[in-house]
């Protein structure tokens, strides 16, 4: 899956979000740091939310822009 994320730089490194998953934050010292880190932080998010959902019906729908 893809998802956008926002980055945020600043004199303390660079911040990450990804809006479509609300609380989704990471950071890292660098801009390549911090998008691998989020990328480890959707990962940890959709496997709560598989876990918390276990035994309900998951269907996924594909939207365009």
């Amino acid at each position: 899956m893809k998802y956008q994320v926002i980055i945020k730089k600043s004199s303390e490194g660079v911040s990450v979000n990804c809006p479509a998953l609300p609380g989704c934050w990471s950071q890292g010292a660098t801009e390549a740091e911090a998008l691998k880190n989020i990328e480890i932080a959707i990962e940890e998010y959709s496997a709560t939310i598989r876990e918390a959902n276990k035994g309900r019906q998951f269907r996924e729908v594909e939207i365009a822009f």
